[in-house]
Parts: C-alpha cells; sequence; structure tokens
C-alpha cells in the first residue's frame, strides 16, 4: 500500500524524491538511461586520440627562370605582408628556391578550417597584381589534418623474381580504386613503388651531331602527348556519326618515330638520338623495404614495396573505417597470392583505438566493483548495490550526450570518465548514508519510510548541490585552454561537469527510489523495550 508524504520538502533534492519515490516510471526511467548509454556507446565513432581542428593554407607562386633572392624579394615577401593581414593567422614561413616560392600560413588552434582556408584565398585573390609580370597563377593548398594522417597501411610486397617494377604497383593502385569507394574514407594514396612510363635517353654526342638542343626534342616530345576526345553529331536522318583519333603514343616504337626536326629535307626521329623503351620511371630513387620473419625466426627482406594508406573523413568510426578495409582486402588476397603477392598490414589504428576503449571500459567496471566492495564494509549490501546502480545510469547519461554533441570515444574521453568516477558517487553516497542515518534513529521511528526517504534527501540537497558547483567551478578553467593542449584535453571540461550534474538527478531521483525498496527498517520499539 502507497503511503502518504506529509513532509513537504523546500529543496530541489526532495522535491524530486518525493516526485519519483512511487511514480510507476521511474523504474522505466532507469532501463531507459541504461539502455541510450549502451546504443550511445556502440554507436559512438571510436578513436585512440581526439580529432584537433588545425588549419592552415600553402600558397605557391611559381616565376620560371627567376633566382631563389628574386623569388624572395618580388613574391615571398610580398605575399607574407598580405598574409599576415589575415584575421587568425598565428604564424607564417615562408620559403624561396629558384623558380618557385612557398609560404605557409598556420592558424591558431581552433580557427575554423573552411573559414580560414577561404579567408587566404581572397586575400590572395584580391592582391593577385602584386605578383610580377611572367608569375604563374597562385596554387593554394588547404592543410587537411583530418584526411592527412592516415589510419591504416598496407605494406604489399612480391614473392615472385620474375614480376616487373611496374607489375606491383599496377596491382595495388587497382586495390585503391576499390577501397577509395568505401564509406566515409577520405583519401587512398599510394607510395613507394615505380610507375609505368616511356624513358627516353638522349645520346648528347648524337644530339650534337645533328645540331639539336634539349628543348626541341622536349616540344616534340610534348606535342604528341595529347588524347582526342572522339566526337559525336547527328544527320538529318538522325543516324550518328562518331569521329575519333587514336592516340598517337601507345609503344616506345611510336616514340622513337617522332620527328624531332628536319635536316636538308629529311626528317630526324627522336630514336636516331635517343634510345626509347618502354619501362618504369628511372627517375624515381626512393624505395622502401619491408622485412617479414618466417616461421623459423629468420627475417627475410623484401627490397620491393608499395605502400597504401587510408585516411577517414572527421568524426567517423576509425574501429568500422579499418574493419572494412580489412574485408575488402580480404576478396583480392587468392588473386594475390595467385600472382605472388603479398601483403603486411603495418598501421591499424582503429585496432588500436578499439583495444584502448575496450581496455579503459574493463577499468571503468572494475573501479566501479572495487567502489562496491569498499561500500560494503561501510554501509552494508543493499547501500551498495543502491550506490552502485547510480554509477552506470550517471555515465550512461553522460555518454548520451556526448553522441549528440558530435564527441567520439577515445582515450581522453574515457579519461574524464575515470577522473569523475570518483566524484560521481558523492552525491549517492551522501544521500544514502544520511538515510541509513534516519532508519537507524530511534527519533525516526514514528515516521512513514516514504516520509523518511524525502526528509533524509531534502536535508543533503543545498550542501551536495554547492559542493558539486564547485567541483564543476574547477573545470571550468580548463575549456579556455589554447592551443594543441586544449584541444586535446577538451574532452575533460566537456564530459566532467554533464556527469557530475548527472550524479545530482540521479542522487535525488533513484536512490530514494531504490532504497525505500531495498532496505530494511529495524525494529526500534525492541530496543526500548530492552
Amino acid at each position: 500500500m502507497q503511503e502518504e508524504v506529509e513532509f513537504q520538502p523546500t529543496d530541489s533534492a526532495g522535491k524530486l524524491a518525493k516526485s519519483f519515490i512511487r511514480n510507476p516510471l521511474t523504474a522505466v526511467l532507469g532501463f531507459a538511461l541504461l539502455a541510450i548509454g549502451y546504443l550511445a556507446l556502440m554507436v559512438m565513432p571510436r578513436e585512440e586520440n581526439p580529432q584537433m581542428v588545425v588549419s592552415g593554407s600553402t600558397v605557391i607562386v611559381a616565376l620560371p627562370g627567376a633566382s631563389a633572392k628574386e623569388v624572395e624579394k618580388i613574391i615571398v615577401k610580398p605575399l607574407e605582408r598580405k598574409l599576415k593581414e589575415v584575421k587568425g593567422v598565428e604564424h607564417i614561413y615562408g620559403m624561396a628556391m629558384d623558380n618557385v616560392g612557398i609560404v605557409n600560413a598556420a592558424f591558431f588552434i581552433g580557427e575554423e578550417k573552411e573559414n580560414s582556408n577561404l579567408k587566404v584565398y581572397d586575400k590572395i585573390m584580391q592582391n593577385s597584381d602584386m605578383f610580377p609580370t611572367g608569375a604563374m597563377e597562385p596554387m593554394i593548398k588547404p592543410l587537411d589534418i583530418d584526411v592527412d594522417i592516415p589510419i591504416v597501411s598496407i605494406a604489399f610486397y612480391s614473392n615472385n623474381e620474375k614480376m616487373s617494377k611496374t607489375e606491383l604497383y599496377d596491382k595495388v593502385k587497382e586495390i585503391q580504386h576499390h577501397i577509395n569507394g568505401l564509406n566515409n574514407v577520405a583519401v587512398t594514396e599510394v607510395k613507394g613503388g615505380h610507375q609505368h612510363q616511356f624513358n627516353v635517353e638522349v645520346d648528347l654526342n648524337k644530339l650534337s651531331g645533328y645540331n639539336l638542343s634539349m628543348g626541341q626534342i622536349m616540344q616534340a616530345v610534348e606535342s604528341l602527348a595529347y588524347n582526342v576526345p572522339a566526337i559525336k553529331n547527328r544527320t538529318t536522318d538522325n543516324k550518328i556519326v562518331m569521329l575519333g583519333v587514336k592516340n598517337a603514343i601507345e609503344s616506345a616504337r611510336d616514340v622513337g618515330n617522332i620527328i624531332v626536326a628536319q635536316y636538308m629535307g629529311s626528317p630526324i626521329y627522336l630514336k636516331q638520338v635517343a634510345n626509347v623503351t618502354n619501362s618504369y620511371n628511372i627517375q624515381n630513387f626512393k624505395s622502401a623495404s619491408i622485412t617479414k620473419r618466417d616461421e623459423s625466426g629468420k627475417f627475410t627482406p623484401y627490397k620491393e614495396q608499395v605502400t597504401l594508406t587510408v585516411s577517414k573523413l572527421q568524426g567517423t568510426n576509425a574501429v568500422i573505417i579499418a574493419d572494412e578495409v580489412r574485408e575488402e582486402l580480404a576478396k583480392y588476397q587468392a588473386a594475390l597470392k595467385k600472382d605472388g603477392i603479398s601483403f603486411v598490414i603495418t598501421r591499424n589504428d582503429g585496432e588500436r583505438a578499439d583495444e584502448a576503449v575496450n581496455e579503459l571500459v574493463k577499468h571503468l567496471l572494475l573501479s566501479i566493483v572495487i567502489i562496491a566492495i569498499l561500500l560494503i564494509f561501510v554501509l552494508g549490501w543493499r547501500e551498495s548495490l543502491i550506490v552502485t546502480f547510480t554509477v552506470p545510469a550517471i555515465l550512461a547519461i553522460t555518454l548520451f550526450v556526448a553522441y549528440l554533441t558530435g564527441q567520439t570515444i577515445n582515450r581522453i574521453t574515457l579519461f574524464a570518465f575515470l577522473l569523475s568516477l570518483g566524484l560521481l558517487v558523492d552525491a549517492a553516497i551522501i544521500v544514502i548514508e544520511n538515510i541509513h542515518r534516519h532508519y537507524h534513529s530511534p527519533e525516526s521511528a514514528h515516521q512513514s519510510a516514504d516520509e523518511l526517504m524525502v526528509r533524509a534527501t531534502d536535508e543533503i540537497g543545498a550542501p551536495t548541490n554547492i559542493a558539486t558547483l564547485a567541483i564543476i567551478m574547477t573545470m571550468v578553467p580548463m575549456a579556455f585552454v589554447g592551443g594543441m593542449m586544449g584541444q586535446f584535453m577538451k574532452p575533460i571540461p566537456a564530459n566532467v561537469p554533464v556527469a557530475l550534474i548527472a550524479s545530482l538527478f540521479v542522487a535525488y531521483i533513484f536512490t530514494p527510489y531504490l532504497a525505500v525498496r531495498m532496505l530494511k527498517r529495524p525494529d526500534h520499539s525492541k530496543k526500548g523495550e530492552h
């Protein structure tokens, strides 16, 4: 039978306790909180570290034929002065070389990437007349840390000694095309290996014998390096006429038959002054090797390696994307093995992020168990169960709020939960301790259980609110820390205050609700008779 509460609370804590202590929806609310917390934990994107907003732009201006000193005087320094006028720019770095000038503009940490890049673009376009005659159009490349840092790296290597240098690269490029089409994959990049190309090795002695220059050779080759598209048209009787010109260069023989000049009415072909081969980019001297340990423990080096890197979009789940990349690679594993190609995943931030999150969640659960055991010796096992329930409910609210605000689960987010864990149970312990004291006090023997719960909760409402507010205020200054450290530690001031505020509501609502049903009231009349 429901008991009437005659006591009228004056504090918000007592009013919440009175409203929910016999409300049939309180249990539904408790299960709903746990459910949304669990869903938030499963749905929220997981990362190893929080993504930080870092913005900047690189401006490249080419001036063919100019020396480094000339580039510095007429391109780099004027460009630096103009970029300093852009609001939000923290540092400017200029570099002058022969034929080209490069200026990097770094914005303050936290500046919006899109707005920062737009400011730089507008400033350059508004002052494009400051560049000298002959300067090429400025190239503006924004810094995008979200996609510049890969989360997955795969190293491909060949076990077939007869495989050409370009075949491995071509196979990886084909896989890159399919991986780039996966959801939330931002950028894929192939590093290392050798691309297919025609190599023209000019014999300088023959060149001088025909009285030719390297400029003539380059101009002749470039003049035919074009693809002419097919042209479609309709006739009067609605028939389609297609006209296409075949690419002039399809083999090394075609390149060698290019006419570079004429001498006394006779053509001079490229093959007469140069050796033309269909091979790989011999000008690329960069190479990477991978070392693999076999079953016997011996390390075997592989000279040929092509690395495929995959970056994700900001705010997406690194774990899911990494798993999708592995599933996509598994589709080509049989075909690659047939061709004598193997691969090793050398970097997997998704796996590391999942391990880090799971490890911290395990420590979080372990901390809750430790708190429960300690409370058993201090208050009793019933009181301990009540306080232990409040912790997952508080964390569930905090996780759900973090999900709604677009946060990700990472090491710093879970560190904020661990940091606030000892503070989360304060309100619940204070409430249950005061209820425990009233339950065992002979002066409260005449009060009903509901009235006692509400009175005990109302008594500690004001001091508990002030104490929690004081702790929250200590976290506020951290939200105003600037620079890289402020961005990195942002989840702490964003989540700890939310967790502390949630702890008050959970303590005032669920602690009296559970206590009135779980705690056993001592019989004070027998003590008085004795």
